[in-house]
C-alpha cells in the first residue's frame, strides 16, 4: 500500500480535515477516510515526499501550498 510508508496523511472531506500521523496504528480509520465509493483513492490525491493530501478543501490547500 502506497500510504503505508507515509510520514503523514491529511484527508479533506468537505469542511472537515483529518490529520493522521500514526499510520500503522490508525490503518482502518485512514482507509475509511481515503477510499472512495469505487474502491479507489479519493480525488485529488497529492504526494509530496512522504506526505499525502487526499480530498479537497480550499483552506487546507491554501495552508499547504504556502507551507511547502
Amino acid at each position: 500500500m502506497l500510504l503505508q510508508n507515509s510520514g503523514s496523511i491529511t484527508v479533506a472531506k468537505g469542511k472537515k480535515i483529518h490529520r493522521f500521523k500514526a499510520i500503522t496504528a490508525e490503518k482502518d480509520a485512514i482507509l475509511k477516510q481515503v477510499m472512495g465509493s469505487s474502491g479507489n483513492l479519493r480525488a485529488p490525491t497529492y504526494r509530496v515526499q512522504d506526505r499525502f493530501v487526499v480530498g479537497f478543501n480550499t483552506e487546507l490547500y491554501t495552508d499547504w501550498v504556502s507551507f511547502s
